[in-house]
């Protein structure tokens, strides 16, 4: 009960903050956001295109955990994080807010008798992609470091609200992914699943490590038919 108030009073407080106490919108928002979405990125400050570009990732990163749970509890998941692409911690909040913590019996189930990896929920429970999304995130927060003008970066943060709300956003999701791993960490075999708790706690690349070394899921379907044989 109380994550449902916590969750959906944050969105409500980020909703309200985004359009009425974010700096206002400039002239050029809508010509930098079609300017970063078909790589014309020429003069655009690369901190600025590595945060559109990792805005990218980590909706990925939250498929890789929301399908998967949304499957166990029978929500529209794949709205959310569809949606999320677009618009981030506006959409991944309130799936935490409506989302049941799972119980202990759900657990035990998925656990012992697995669940159907066919199709999407393959591809998001495999290691591989967590690989590739911890490369991809790598090389953008480097491009955006090394090569990134801070100070016109601050600058537009307080000046742009796509900047402002787009920055806030990035931190929101980082803050909320060992909210998002809790469940799933409970759903596999661990030998030591405090240490894996506290690793989800690192910003970012600790969700990005959990995906690489976390264990497949048991296919239900496999397992099914291993029960028929």
């Amino acid at each position: 009960m109380w994550n449902k108030i916590v969750f959906g009073a944050l969105w409500l407080g980020f909703i309200s903050y985004a359009f009425f106490l974010a700096p206002p919108d400039r002239p050029d928002t809508l010509q930098l956001i079609i300017d970063l979405s078909t790589g014309k990125w020429t003069g655009i400050n690369p901190l600025i295109i590595a945060l559109f570009n990792l805005m990218g990732i980590l909706p990925m990163v939250y498929a890789c955990l929301i399908l998967i749970d949304g499957k166990i509890q029978q929500l529209p998941a794949g709205l959310f994080s569809a949606i999320s692409f677009g618009v981030g911690a506006f959409a991944i909040l309130p799936y935490l807010a409506i989302r049941q913590s799972l119980s202990g019996a759900q657990v035990e189930r998925v656990r012992s008798n697995g669940i159907d990896r066919g199709g999407i929920i393959k591809l998001v429970d495999s290691r591989w992609l967590g690989v590739v999304l911890t490369i991809g995130a790598s090389i953008l927060l480097i491009y955006g470091i090394t090569q990134g003008n801070w100070p016109d970066f601050v600058s537009q943060w307080q000046t742009s609200r796509f900047i402002h709300v787009m920055s806030l956003d990035f931190c929101l999701l980082i803050l909320l992914l060992p909210v998002a791993i809790a469940d799933d960490i409970n759903l596999r075999h661990f030998t030591n699943p405090q240490t894996i708790k506290l690793l989800s706690w690192l910003p970012l690349f600790g969700a990005l490590i959990y995906l690489c070394i976390r264990p497949n899921l048991i296919d239900a379907t496999n397992t099914s038919t291993q029960e028929l044989v």
